[in-house]
This record gives structure tokens, sequence and C-alpha cells, in this order.
């Protein structure tokens, strides 16, 4: 079940600040404000889905496509068309710990030989 009170839907309706990247009718992207790499950026879409499953089973066309073109206009912003990773974990086992769907974008050096 969705959460309404979680960190990202709070961002979101601009309840808490965050440091934006990239925005449009279908998602969001800002800093993660604990980075695992040099560069971390979430993308979240407008909307209450839990989970990349939730996301692609529920949401409309129209917003699952808004929603992967807005990750490619981050990365494009970003100026990282290569060397970076997109991961979107899914539930507690995976490392969710935010329900709300979400991809994070990474790009880091140590990436090359770490993985």
């Amino acid at each position: 079940m969705y959460d309404k009170n979680n960190v990202f839907a709070k961002i979101l309706r601009e309840e808490i600040p965050s440091k934006k990247v990239y925005e449009d009718d279908y998602a969001m992207a800002f800093y993660d404000v604990n980075p695992r790499a040099k560069t971390h950026v979430l993308v979240i879409p407008r909307g209450e889905y839990t989970d990349i499953y939730d996301f692609t089973q529920n949401a409309p066309a129209e917003l699952q496509a808004g929603f992967w073109a807005a990750v490619r206009n981050t990365v494009d912003k970003l100026g990282m068309r290569e060397n970076f990773r997109t991961v979107a974990n899914t539930g507690h086992g995976a490392g969710q710990s935010v329900f709300h769907f979400h991809v994070h974008i990474m790009s880091d050096e140590r990436f090359k030989t770490d993985f």
C-alpha cells in the first residue's frame, strides 16, 4: 500500500526541499542526500507507485513513456551519456527504503572495477 507521507511524495509536493536536476509533467530528478557514487541522482514519477512492478502494471502508458524519457533527459542534462548505471531496487530485500518507485542514476570512476 502506498504511503502518501513518504519522503518522495513530500518532495513532489515541495514540502521537503531537494536539489533538482530535472523536472517535467511526468517526473522529477534530484540529487540523493546520501550519495553512494560521485554522481547519484534519483528520478521519481509523478504518481503513487510503490515500486517498478506497481508502476509498470498500473501507471498509464503516457506516464510510463514520460518517466523513461525523463530518465534519459536527466542523464543528458548531467552530461553522462556514457559510463553510468541505472538501478531500481524493489522490496526490502533488494534495499528499497522509500516505497515510492524511483530509479537511481549513478556514475563513479570506481564502477570500472567494483561491482
